[in-house]
């Protein structure tokens, strides 16, 4: 392999759920198989001349283990939430290793992939753990949840889709690892990092990193990431072509572009919804307003047309 210095740096941020395609295909091998198909594209933007670090969401695997963890209590002991978030990065980081190790070599392409077990620093004070707003977990009908709701979970409906558990989602303030994804990046490795947002840790008063049970946003995490490595570009993929306002209305509209003040204009009038459009759109506004160049918005079988300027939904400063 050799140095990448030169080349285009993006940062792609895949979402939690572009691995599980459907209720009826969530086993690990089905997840490996949706992994196989998204790391064709990132692997044909590395063939473009891109180099790439891949981020990826968790919330349904987190929740599979959460549940897990639940129906065996009565003879193993429960799995802490950080923890989830380390088990799904090195599970979710070897299946991207795997997919992309395998395309690389049908390819002819001399590139590994590395995952970094990443943790995150948030703020022991962030309103967030008053308010928890992050959606983890498989979607439930509203029975299921209410039922859960007294057990002491807290739900909400997600965007039409159902319910989800939500639990408190501090703002990510420093990727503890970021020097060592830097060598690697240096160094001509395809990274996998930040996976889930990152492990949620704090500092304690002596310096010791503490993990917590919070979950950070993956595409603030992907956003601070590729603010902190330079990144030339912010992608992150979502399960629609474009971005629209006055979404599944009568004036629905697809943009192709939008500047910072604009997309804070749509976010006044409510054209994204919580859980879903909005926290991406709120995740990019921070990552341009803190020195990002440019970020894209797409599914994950147009990114390349999306990079040659055929579709997707460009945000700029």
């Amino acid at each position: 392999m050799t140095q990448t210095s030169q080349k285009k740096l993006a940062v792609v941020a895949l979402g939690g759920n572009a691995l599980i395609l459907d209720n009826q295909r969530k086993t690990i091998p089905d997840q490996f198989d949706a992994v196989k198909e998204n790391m064709k594209h990132v692997a044909d933007m590395i063939q473009d001349g891109w180099t790439v670090v891949v981020t990826h969401g968790n919330g349904p695997q987190v929740g599979f283990i959460l549940r897990r963890s639940e129906l065996s209590l009565h003879e193993l002991h429960p799995v802490p939430l950080d923890y989830c978030g380390a088990d799904t990065q090195g599970a979710i980081g070897y299946m991207i290793q795997k997919a992309l190790r395998n395309e690389f070599k049908r390819r002819a392409m001399d590139l590994e992939a590395v995952t970094v077990v990443t943790q995150v620093e948030v703020d022991s004070q962030d309103p967030a753990f008053l308010n928890p707003t992050k959606p983890i977990g498989s979607f439930l009908d509203e029975e299921t949840a209410r039922k859960r709701m007294a057990d002491g979970q807290t739900f909400v409906e997600d965007a039409g889709r159902g319910w989800r558990q939500v639990v408190p989602s501090p703002k990510p303030m420093r990727i503890v690892e970021v020097d060592a994804i830097k060598s690697l990046i240096s160094d001509g490795f395809i990274v996998v990092a930040v996976g889930g947002g990152g492990i949620p840790v704090v500092e304690k008063e002596d310096g010791d990193l503490r993990g917590i049970e919070a979950v950070i946003d993956k595409d603030y995490a992907s956003g601070l990431l590729a603010n902190l490595i330079d990144a030339d570009l912010l992608v992150i993929s979502t399960a629609v072509e474009r971005v629209a306002i006055n979404f599944k209305k009568p004036n629905q509209e697809w943009l192709s572009q939008m500047t910072v003040a604009e997309a804070e204009r749509y976010i006044q009038e409510g054209h994204f919804a919580p859980g879903s459009m909005l926290p991406k759109i709120q995740a990019i506004i921070t990552f341009l307003k803190s020195g990002g160049k440019k970020a894209l918005i797409t599914d994950p079988p147009n990114i390349a047309r999306a990079l040659r300027g055929e579709t997707g939904t460009w945000i700029i400063p």
